[in-house]
């Protein structure tokens, strides 16, 4: 048995992850609750960064300390989806944010989740470095608008929107390169195993 796979589901990076799943339900009702009340308003914002602050802190110490799991990997994406996901649905349900902005950018991050799964048998579809700045611009954009801007001065929505156009963008861009990096895989295996690509013609 590897070491790996000795390791034990309880420990720090997955209970980190565990807490940022927590805080999704926590953070939705304060923001949707409280969504006119300018100090709430601050209140679920701070839900979000610790939340996401606990994205950063659970896989930098899972890899530091060797500690990285099967349940690590299955639902650190889950929680991370499903906290930036609960942002723009919230944004839209408010009427904040466009709900087409909401609806292509779930449908790009549930998309590339479920073809990581997919073709998982041809190989692993590791995040890129774009990828890795969607997120960061993702949350950063986030961040910007979960205050309200209705609340805050005219050059901070100009730099929340700015933001947000960034984020949406690198979140296509990002998706299309993922497609072409699953065809890539796929290509390149069943190169590597002609009797199992003569099955799919």
């Amino acid at each position: 048995m590897s070491e790996q796979a000795k390791v034990s589901n309880w420990n720090v990076p997955n209970i980190l992850t565990a807490l940022r799943i927590v805080l999704v339900p926590v953070f939705a009702w304060v923001l949707l609750a409280y969504a006119q009340d300018p100090v709430l308003r601050w209140v679920a914002t701070a839900i979000f960064l610790v939340a996401i602050a606990t994205d950063a802190l659970d896989g930098r110490i899972a890899r530091k300390y060797n500690l990285i799991t099967d349940f690590g990997k299955l639902w650190d994406p889950i929680a991370d989806k499903a906290l930036t996901g609960m942002a723009f649905v919230g944004l839209s349900i408010l009427q904040e944010l466009p709900w087409w902005i909401t609806i292509i950018v779930l449908l790009r991050e549930w998309g590339i989740t479920v073809l990581r799964w997919a073709i998982i048998k041809y190989g692993v579809m590791a995040a890129n470095r774009g990828g890795k700045l969607k997120t960061v611009m993702q949350s950063v954009a986030l961040a910007l608008f979960l205050p309200g801007l209705q609340f805050l001065p005219m050059a901070w929505g100009v730099v929340a929107w700015v933001a947000m156009g960034l984020a949406f963008l690198l979140t296509v861009v990002t998706g299309l390169d993922y497609l072409r990096e699953a065809n890539k895989l796929r290509r390149t295996y069943l190169a590597q195993h002609p009797e199992e690509g003569a099955g799919h013609e």
